[in-house]
């Protein structure tokens, strides 16, 4: 482990990839990790023992008891006519099972997790993490190092003794097999995909990954690397595994939808969907006119506002976009920070959440241009914002700014969610409105072909149509994530596509959407 550690150490010196290179400066900071790592261990070991002594507690108070019952559950009025049993039933009912149920609630990890919470300052970070992967991959390249070498951290000029060795896991493989496909490195995911592949194969058990899902990365890496005989041959495999019969990738399943193909709309729930004049319990603007409410999904329910928008209102707001297109600003899920972002026409990345791992993954997220729009810069947006607001009822003043988007040919926003998960606690604590409880999508344009909106998980589609508004709510009234609401943008095939969207968030809905228990529609 330690040669491997100086060759990184080497490497990440020089290594342009990660936000905080100056991190890692010498062996003596690396080595101030180990010992914390050590002192976390301690700390985790004796969060251990102050658990297994209350559990014994817990064990000999229940074994006494047990024992107790049972006798005195044979002749209940003839134990019960002992004065002193009699006195020390009503004891235990009263105090003591009070003291068990106060020793059950004791928190015994307070001092371990203010342990970890003070180091985890200290702690690499996701870019540091990748960074140190990518430096690996210079030393496989430079000194021509086989995946299996490297695996079983046998390097050449080691001189180190076993116990200083340290071999990577099948999950350690894929890892690295991961970082480089989210840099479009397909050589070395082709190569780190292998090795897991062989560890699983020789009979490495792994809790987190398995042999489909690595197949999966490698036929269409070798694929992208125009070795179409070797990606057939890796997909053939991933067939004879047997998926089950409807199992579709996500992937899949998203180009399905835009293409109009395999939506999950029974005719009895297509049924139960109506247009009606909507006027949001009488609101005072509507009325007298109220606006056409279109039900286009029923779980999650999604509806569509007609004629939302005047051709005037679009225009403007496309006016007042056009000059920021050059960059893109998104939501950094993980800190919840708002980063601008170089627009580049091939990809962006993003943070997004594997469906598979249910972590956080870097991913070729959007290929589209965006700019924001604050109410203050111009009338139209400020009504825009106001009729949202009336509309749904909800506050808007907590909300995003309108992000207005333009997708060419091609254009697309892969699946994803709109709100923070339970795996990312910092999402837009910058913000410090809690967690996006609904969106508002508006389509300012027309498209000739493509360009549908899709929800890849219940296989929802819905398409653009100019002046129209959909929403729908992200979180449950209990606050919890509503998982059916990942989507996507799909490319568009023929035309161009504009539009914009909300974000509304959880602060000043409290008496607006009520909490409740409810986590389905």
């Amino acid at each position: 482990m330690a040669a491997v550690c100086w060759l990184l150490i080497h490497c990440l010196l020089f290594a342009s990839s990660s936000a905080h290179n100056d991190f890692f400066t010498s062996i003596g900071q690396m080595t101030d990790l180990l010992f914390t790592e050590k002192d976390l261990v301690t700390s985790l070991k004796d969060y251990i023992r102050a658990e297994e002594n209350k559990l014994e507690q817990i064990k000999k108070w229940a074994d006494k008891l047990d024992v107790l019952s049972a006798a005195a559950t044979q002749d209940p009025e003839g134990f019960l006519g002992h004065p002193v049993n009699a006195f020390k039933l009503m004891k235990r009912l009263n105090t003591e099972w009070a003291e068990l149920e106060s020793l059950v609630l004791t928190d015994m990890s307070d001092v371990f997790i203010s342990n970890l919470t003070i180091q985890r300052q200290h702690f690499p970070n996701d870019d540091d993490q990748t960074g140190a992967a990518k430096a690996l991959m210079r030393l496989q390249d430079t000194y021509q190092l086989d995946t299996n070498i490297i695996s079983t951290g046998e390097l050449p000029g080691s001189s180190l003794g076993a116990s200083h060795q340290s071999a990577l896991t099948v999950d350690d493989c894929y890892d690295l097999g991961k970082v480089a496909y989210s840099e479009a490195d397909y050589y070395h995911t082709e190569l780190w995909m292998v090795q897991a592949l062989k560890q699983l194969d020789e009979g490495e058990t792994s809790s987190t990954v398995d042999a489909i899902t690595i197949l999966d990365y490698l036929s269409y890496s070798v694929y992208q690397q125009g070795e179409l005989e070797r990606a057939l041959e890796f997909t053939r495999r991933l067939l004879e595994l047997g998926r089950p019969d409807d199992y579709l990738p996500e992937r899949k399943k998203y180009e399905e939808l835009c293409r109009g193909e395999g939506i999950r709309m029974t005719p009895r729930r297509q049924s139960r969907l109506f247009c009606r004049y909507y006027d949001n319990n009488r609101h005072p603007r509507y009325v007298i006119g109220p606006v056409k409410e279109e039900d286009e999904w029923d779980r999650p329910r999604i509806v569509r506002y007609h004629d939302i928008v005047s051709d005037k209102e679009m225009e403007k707001v496309k006016e007042l976009a056009k000059p920021r297109l050059q960059r893109a600003t998104i939501s950094n899920p993980i800190t919840g920070v708002l980063e601008t972002a170089h627009y580049r026409i091939s990809k962006r990345r993003a943070t997004v959440h594997d469906p598979q791992t249910g972590k956080l993954t870097t991913a070729h997220y959007r290929v589209s241009k965006s700019a924001w729009l604050g109410a203050y810069e111009h009338p139209v947006v400020d009504k825009i914002n106001q009729r949202i607001e009336d509309i749904t009822g909800l506050d808007v003043t907590t909300a995003e700014d309108l992000q207005v988007a333009n997708y060419g040919v091609g254009g697309q926003y892969e699946p994803h969610f709109d709100f923070g998960r339970k795996d990312e606690p910092d999402a837009f604590e910058e913000l410090g409105t809690g967690n996006r409880i609904a969106t508002w999508l508006l389509y300012m344009s027309d498209v000739q072909a493509g360009g549908a909106t899709v929800f890849t998980d219940v296989r929802a589609a819905v398409w653009p149509k100019k002046g129209t508004a959909v929403f729908w709510y992200n979180l449950y009234p209990s606050g919890e994530g509503d998982y059916r609401t990942r989507h996507a943008a799909c490319p568009v095939l023929v035309g161009n596509k504009w539009v914009s969207n909300k974000w509304i968030h959880e602060r000043g809905q409290e008496f607006r959407r009520r909490c409740g228990l409810q986590e389905m529609d």
